[in-house]
């Protein structure tokens, strides 16, 4: 060289690939995911409400409603609801978690997708926010893995 700087030369070659490199958050899978946890969290506010001293009279509560009281099938006293109130709960906030971290840290979303993935299988045993918001999860972690990390929308 002869005294030039090599500053005003356009990159070429591993320099221009580094800088296409660019971290581009997968959209599609962070809103699906962010639907799918509050969904999910929905669903057990809905279980909370129907077991936990809801104000509806008849079948679905009172003293041994199918849905309340000490002896239902979803009561605070003799029901499955507290498993899965908890069940729920753990997976709305994971999902939530991963949605976040997905957005957040899109060099990892795979990892994050796989989080989603999992909290969202699991919350199919609670309730799984109506159901769609489990599917919902299983698409968006489905998508976070699929995507490269630096890959910029085409």
């Amino acid at each position: 060289m002869n005294g030039e700087t090599m500053a005003h030369q356009p990159p070429t070659g591993t320099d221009r690939a580094a800088i296409e490199t660019v971290s581009v958050p997968p959209t599609a899978s962070f809103v699906l995911s962010l639907i799918a946890g509050l969904l999910i969290l929905a669903g057990v506010g809905m279980i909370l409400a129907f077991s936990n001293g809801a104000p509806y009279y008849g079948m679905m509560a009172g003293y041994s409603g199918v849905m309340n009281g000490y002896y239902g099938m979803m009561g605070a006293y003799g029901g499955w609801s507290f498993g899965a109130e908890a069940l729920g709960l753990v997976s709305g906030i994971g999902v939530l978690v991963g949605a976040m971290m997905i957005f957040a840290r899109p060099t990892a979303a795979s990892n994050w997708g796989l989080m989603v993935l999992i909290f969202s299988v699991l919350s199919f045993f609670g309730m799984g926010g109506f159901f769609i918001g489990a599917i919902l999860g299983v698409i968006g972690g489905a998508l976070a893995m699929a995507s490269r990390p630096g890959a910029a929308p085409r």
